[in-house]
Formats: C-alpha cells, sequence, structure tokens
C-alpha cells in the first residue's frame, strides 16, 4: 500500500488532509509582487516539483524555477499576492526553497484576506496567519496555520529579498450547503474537497491531477500505474469533499490509447463516526465496501459515464476505485448531491 503521508516521514499530516489551494493546476493566480526580475511569481504556484538546468540563463542571469526578486540595496522587503484556487480554511504551509542555495529568501511571512469578488486594493485589510520564520536553502519548510477563517487571497513577504520555488498552501476548500441545495455536484473535485488517501501504485504522471477540473493535457497529467506483472489489479481510496448520495461516475481515459484499463469498478462506504484518520485497517476494509459501480468495461481516449449502472447504496464518504489490471485514467468525477448533516 502506498499512501500520501509515507512518502515522507517528515511530512505533516496537513500535507495529506488538505488539498494545495495555492495550485496553478487547480486555479491559483499570481497577482501582483513588488519584483520579479530574476523569474516571475507564476513559477512559484507550479504543480510539479522545482526544476534544475545548470546551464540555463536567460537575459537577466540564471533561470531559476520559482519566484526570484534581485539583490535589493536599499531598505524595505519584496512581497506578492496570489489569488487561491477556492475560498478555503488553511491547515499550514509547505514554502520550497529547491535549488535555491546562495539566492534564497532568508525568511518569509505570510498574510490573508478574503476578497470574494476582484482582487485586494490598497485599503485591503491583510491579516498575519504566518509570523515571521526563518528559511534555509534547498529545503521544504513545513508551517502550520493557525488560523481558521475562510481565505481567498495570500501575501507572501520575504525578508529582505531573494527566491522562493514552490508555495504550497494546504487547506479545506469551502462547501457551503447553503451555496448547493439539490443542485448536482462533483463530490470527488478537488475543488470540492475531495482528496486521494492511498493508492496501490502510481509509478507514472500525477495521481492529484486526477481529481483536477477540465481535461489532462498530457499524459503526465492524470493517474497511471506500471505495468503490472503479477496477479491482482490496481485501486485507489479517495475521500469525498462532502458526504453525499452518488448517482453518476464519469471516467475519462483522455491521451491514454495503448495503456488505458481493461476495465474499472467502485466500491463505496459510509465513514462519517469515523473521523478523517487513515490506517492500514480503513485501506484494508475498502476491499469489502459495499459496490457502488459493477466491473465496466472501459476504451482508449474516451469519456465514460455510468447512470444506470451505479448502484444507489445510499450516502457514502469514501470510495474506492478499482483499475483492472493496471493503466493511466486522465480525470475521475463522482457527480451526487450532498447529504448534508444536521
Amino acid at each position: 500500500m502506498t499512501t500520501i503521508d509515507t512518502f515522507d516521514p517528515d511530512v505533516p499530516l496537513f500535507v495529506r488532509s488538505g488539498i494545495n489551494l495555492a495550485s496553478a493546476g487547480l486555479g491559483a493566480k499570481a497577482i501582483s509582487a513588488t519584483d520579479e526580475f530574476f523569474a516571475p511569481l507564476e513559477r512559484m504556484l507550479d504543480d510539479g516539483p522545482a526544476i534544475f538546468y545548470p546551464d540555463r540563463f536567460d537575459d537577466h542571469g540564471k533561470w531559476m524555477d520559482g519566484w526570484e526578486t534581485r539583490r535589493r540595496r536599499g531598505s524595505g522587503h519584496d512581497h506578492a499576492v496570489i489569488r487561491l484556487a477556492a475560498a478555503g480554511r488553511l491547515l499550514g504551509f509547505d514554502v520550497d526553497t529547491s535549488h535555491f542555495t546562495g539566492n534564497f529568501a532568508p525568511a518569509v511571512r505570510i498574510e490573508a484576506c478574503t476578497c470574494p469578488q476582484g482582487e485586494p486594493g490598497a485599503d485591503q485589510n491583510w491579516v498575519e496567519i504566518l509570523p515571521n520564520a526563518p528559511l534555509g536553502p534547498s529545503s521544504h519548510h513545513y508551517f502550520p496555520c493557525k488560523s481558521y477563517e475562510l481565505w481567498t487571497h495570500l501575501r507572501i513577504h520575504i525578508y529582505p529579498d531573494g527566491g522562493i520555488a514552490r508555495l504550497r498552501a494546504y487547506g479545506v476548500p469551502e462547501l457551503d450547503p447553503s451555496n448547493h441545495g439539490q443542485d448536482e455536484i462533483d463530490l470527488a473535485a478537488a475543488l470540492n474537497g475531495g482528496r486521494v488517501l492511498a493508492f496501490s501504485d502510481a509509478h507514472y504522471g500525477d495521481f492529484r491531477r486526477l481529481l483536477s477540473p477540465g481535461r489532462g493535457v498530457t499524459m503526465a497529467d492524470g493517474w497511471e500505474t506500471r505495468r503490472r506483472r503479477e496477479p491482482g489489479y490496481d485501486w485507489m481510496v479517495v475521500a469525498l469533499g462532502a458526504r453525499g448520495r452518488i448517482d453518476r461516475v464519469v471516467v475519462d481515459t483522455h491521451l491514454f490509447k495503448g495503456n488505458f484499463p481493461d476495465s474499472c469498478s467502485f466500491r463505496a462506504a459510509d465513514l462519517s463516526e469515523f473521523g478523517d484518520g487513515l490506517t492500514d485497517a480503513l485501506v484494508t476494509s475498502s476491499m469489502f465496501w459495499e459496490e457502488l459501480l459493477p466491473r465496466q468495461k472501459l476504451q482508449g481516449d474516451t469519456i465514460h459515464e455510468f447512470t444506470d449502472e451505479v448502484i444507489d447504496i445510499g450516502p457514502v464518504t469514501h470510495v474506492r476505485f478499482n483499475i483492472h489490471p493496471d493503466g493511466g485514467v486522465s480525470r475521475l468525477r463522482l457527480f451526487g448531491r450532498p447529504a448534508w448533516r444536521g
């Protein structure tokens, strides 16, 4: 079994339990920066890990994969504003200075605001949610966030200048019952709070993109397993953004033509009484959850929509997605209606 929080024993829980709301792939945007001389702010929001090219230079100097300001010669410090992919409550940050060795920002401070319409103006009220914290060279820096308010924008201060490769702002997107009523929504969408808890294998691509909006751009933009050379099949466990009754399943194998799964099936369970913890027992039990969708044949580079085949098993919180025997899937949608608890 592979689970997200076991990639690295030093990775905190909020990385697994939260959605990166500073993800460009989910819709986060770079709004403004005091300086972007060496590298633009938008690179800091890229989904992939930072890359280093030893011999790559541009008109401004060494090409760096992140946000980097020029050397400050006066007083003050640099700062930048980003819009989160969705309004949400933040759990923690990963401020990554990978490949920034002699040019990293020595310290960071983060503020937040709520500005649902448009972008923050000069008179915007900002609230500090991460006090001044030291940074080191070429490292991930994890900081929990103690704020429980709903935020739409972040302002990142670096002291006095320098570079940050990636900013990850892990949180929980807002999914307000009053905003949805009885309308059908994608309960598995990352922007609705859906997240991958565990999987058998994810050798290729970026499995997190499976729950992202839009369609895949390349085969790397989705979940793909290695070629299975032993009996069995591959699987993934997904926590829904809200407890709900699933009535439509969409499996998109876009761009997977010679490596799509032969078939797929789904099981699901209502684990709302068991909290948010992930244990080996939970993953093991997923093999015996109720059948949501019996095994269905798949085709390459195709959107598969299943409605009549979906079994009504009532409200659920978790889904096990099985692919037989292996292969790649670009996007997964689990449409239904939230079953809000009183």
